[in-house]
Order: structure tokens, then C-alpha cells, then sequence
């Protein structure tokens, strides 16, 4: 693992500015989605991630001629030529991304068929794909379980149905987007998740040509349509690193402008923010004049002084906080005065990071019990899913092995914000969803260093 390990030496506030692109969570979505159109897409402001290397790669494998465009950030996927991929092929990307699982439905439109490999992911809960299954199962597909993954096809074609999801699973509402747009019939999906990426994942749709009405209480309509053609999209930011680099301002004391940002979409967290003693400012977009080249907006987040609050909060889907705004914060609730209280709602196992925390000097308590404002689905099922923070704590350097994107991100916040130098092993994980975060924590004059 040792050309893996961040040597970090703590201590220093952040401060500078650097820029978030299009969000992970749709960006890989909408590559997915080209495969739907019958003539070429183009999407802009991709960032340079692991996990869009990862869906590339498969689109590549299915026949997609991906190139790079004019525009830094910008992709152009060509699907005229999309073809059955080699089981060994796509068992390579196995393991390391949960997004196959979304290729079923654009694959059984174009071939008739599909393969699903063991699914990776990060290991915060088991996240299972039944939802997704029994869904395309509604849609007309038959699924084959084998030992390297699941076959699936669709001998009738697929077409429109009624279903309602247990729960508004993120993963499960895109699925059934993907695979309603070109399903003979009206599609209705009651208790969808309603994130900004999935508004934003109908956007694209709709571009190419898809009927989709999101109606209120969580039902979203979508009509059948013959044929799709490409888009051009560029994406919303992604709020969920905007969120990170704030947290890991407030943490340590720093000031970050996070170029990119957009208020619209975080104004949970910025609420929240406010209320553990955070200060933030909304830089809006300046356009060209003739004698300005214009300026790009975002938020500009700093730690004001004095002593930082103890907040309760719960996760939860859109528009309650999201579940990957947790993590960082409460790293800098380590450093806030009192007893915080946080009860994750929608992944069972996500508190396993605050062991390496307390590891580090803080004082984190996790609890089976629901500690928040009304029982969730993880009570009485033996989940640790809620946590008491007491602070503010020392943080001393400690050696650290990252377990997940997220939490990784979290534990690099706690090195920097601690005193002494800490070794964090297995940051490679973090380049799935943070772009070039090396070359920006430099820009904001952390002393970091590979050994």
C-alpha cells in the first residue's frame, strides 16, 4: 500500500479557491443514458474521476465510440455501433462500480439483452439491487441468475407498468427512468426519489426527446416514446464535494470559495452550516461585457472565529440533509462545543468512520437506538446508525486506513485539521468522486506529500 498512503501534516487552516464540475451522481448517469439516442451526445464539464473512467470503459466495451471534445471536460459519445460485450470483459469493472446495474435497461432496448456483473460500490450497507430486479422484471424482462452475475432479456420487448418503491431509492427511480423512456406505454413510479440528479437526469432525457412529468408526493409519469436522439448537457455542480471542501474549512479553520457551487440545490446543508457557527457567502456568476471576460460564481465558505455549536440533525433523501453531507461534517462537529447528535437514516453502516476519529483524539458514541426526531428503518434491526459527538476534542495524528469514498474524504479533513503529521492509506479510493484532490488541497496550501 505504499503507493497509496498521503502523508498529511496537519494543522493548517485552508484557504484559496479551487472549482467543482458536473456532479458524480448524474454525470455517470447521463453517460449511461447515451446509449438511448440514435445519434451522438455530448456532455460537458465531466470531471476526471474514477468512476468516469469506470462507465467509459463499459460504454467502450458496448461499441460506444467515446472521444474527447473541443472544451476541457467535455465528452462526445457516439452509439450508432452498440454491441454485445464478453462476460470476462465487463466482470473486469466489476467490483469497482455499482453503475452496470443501470446499463439493463438501455442494453435490453438496443440487443434484447443484458449482464449484470457482481456489483461493487463502497461498503456502507448492502445496497441491494432488488428494487432494481423486480422493477425490470415489471417492465417485461426475464432474469437469469448465474454465478459471474445475471443474464437478462426481454422476449416481448418492454413495456410500460406501475410500481412503487418501498423506499425512494436513488439508484432504483434512475433505473426505471432509463428503461421507461423507450418502454411501449405509460410508466408510473410512485415513491421515486426526487434528488437534484434525477431532475437533472430528466432534464436529459427530455432533451432527447422523452415524455416525463414529475407530479407532487414523489410520482413521476413517464410516457413511452419510439425513438430518442442524442443530447447536449452540461450538468449541475456537485454539491456533495462543495459540501466536503466546506467542512474541511470549517474544520480547520480555513476559507475555501468553492468555484461552481450553487446555492439552489445545498440549502440544507448551508442552513445547517449557519447553525453550527459557519460562515458562507454566495458569489453569483458575473457575465462577459465587452471590457470583462465575466467571472464564475460560487460559495465562499470560512470559520468566522470563536467557538463553533452543537447541532442534532438526520439524514435523509431530498430535501432533507443528505446522507454524503454527513461524514464530513462531523468531523468539524469534533470541533464544536457540546453534544451533537446525528442519526443516519439512509445507509445502515455508515458510522463506521468515527472509529478512526476517536482513534484521533474526538469523542464519538454510536447507538443501535434511532436518536432523532422520529423512528427510521433501521431501528431495532442492531444498526449502530446514530452517533453523539462531544467537543470540542484535540485531534492528534494518527495512521489511517480509508474504508469508503466518503469516509475517506472525512478521515483526509481530520489529518489536516489535527496536529502532527498522519499517514492516510488507501486515498487512490477518494479519485472515484473527488477530482484532482491532491492538486487542490496544494492550492489551498495544505502540506500534503506522497512518501
Amino acid at each position: 500500500m505504499t503507493d497509496d498512503v498521503l502523508v498529511v501534516h496537519g494543522g493548517t487552516p485552508l484557504n484559496g479557491q479551487i472549482r467543482v464540475r458536473g456532479a458524480k451522481n448524474l454525470v455517470s448517469k447521463a453517460m449511461v443514458a447515451a446509449l438511448l439516442g440514435d445519434s451522438p451526445s455530448r456532455l460537458f464539464d465531466v470531471p476526471r474521476i474514477r468512476d468516469v473512467e469506470v462507465v467509459r470503459g463499459l460504454l467502450e466495451l458496448h461499441g460506444v465510440k467515446v472521444t474527447d471534445g473541443a472544451e476541457d471536460g467535455e465528452l462526445v459519445f457516439d452509439p450508432a455501433n452498440v454491441e454485445s460485450a464478453s462476460t470476462d470483459e465487463i466482470n473486469v469493472h466489476a467490483g469497482s462500480s455499482r453503475i452496470p446495474i443501470l446499463f439493463c435497461g438501455p442494453l435490453l432496448h438496443r440487443l434484447g439483452h443484458a449482464f449484470i456483473p457482481d456489483l461493487g460500490g463502497c461498503h456502507i450497507g448492502p445496497r441491494p439491487i432488488d428494487f432494481h430486479i423486480q422493477a425490470l422484471r415489471q417492465f417485461g424482462a426475464v432474469v437469469d441468475k448465474t454465478p459471474e452475475g445475471m443474464h437478462l432479456t426481454a422476449p416481448t420487448g418492454l413495456h410500460g407498468t406501475k410500481f412503487e418503491l418501498p423506499y425512494p431509492s436513488v439508484g432504483a427511480t434512475e433505473q426505471v427512468l432509463l428503461t421507461a423512456v423507450l418502454a411501449e406505454g405509460v410508466t408510473e413510479l410512485r415513491n421515486a426519489a426526487v434528488e437534484p440528479e434525477i431532475i437533472d437526469l430528466i432534464c436529459v432525457l427530455q432533451k432527447m426527446g422523452a415524455i416525463i412529468k414529475v407530479h407532487t408526493d414523489r410520482v413521476i409519469e413517464i410516457q413511452g416514446v419510439a425513438r430518442l436522439s442524442g443530447y447536449t448537457h452540461r450538468p449541475i455542480p456537485d454539491r456533495i464535494e462543495a459540501a466536503s471542501w466546506a467542512a474541511a474549512a470549517l474544520a480547520t479553520g480555513g476559507r475555501v470559495e468553492v468555484l461552481g457551487a450553487e446555492q439552489a440545490d445545498m440549502m440544507t446543508f448551508l442552513n445547517v452550516f449557519r447553525s453550527v457557527g459557519g460562515a458562507y457567502e454566495v458569489t453569483d456568476t458575473r457575465p462577459p461585457r465587452v471590457d470583462s471576460p465575466g467571472q464564475e460564481g460560487g460559495i465562499r465558505f470560512w470559520h468566522p472565529g470563536g467557538e463553533l455549536r452543537a447541532v442534532a440533525l438526520e439524514t435523509d433523501v431530498h430535501p432533507g440533509f443528505m446522507t454524503d453531507w454527513q461524514q464530513p461534517l462531523v468531523v468539524a462537529l469534533t470541533q464544536a462545543r457540546g453534544l451533537s447528535i446525528v442519526h443516519e437514516t439512509v445507509y445502515e453502516q455508515r458510522l463506521g468512520y468515527t472509529d478512526a476519529l476517536n482513534k484521533m483524539g474526538a469523542t464519538i458514541q454510536v447507538y443501535r437506538d434511532c436518536l432523532g426526531g422520529t423512528p427510521c428503518r433501521f431501528g431495532r434491526r442492531n444498526f449502530k446508525h446514530s452517533a453523539v459527538i462531544a467537543g470540542p476534542a484535540k485531534l492528534h495524528a494518527a495512521d489511517l486506513v480509508i474504508p469508503d469514498l466518503r469516509a475517506g474524504f472525512s478521515h483526509l479533513i481530520a489529518a489536516l485539521a489535527a496536529e502532527g503529521t498522519s499517514r492516510v492509506y488507501g486515498v487512490d479510493l477518494i479519485n472515484r468522486g473527488y477530482e484532482d484532490f491532491e492538486a487542490k488541497l496544494s492550492a489551498l496550501g495544505a502540506h500534503v506529500e506522497r512518501p
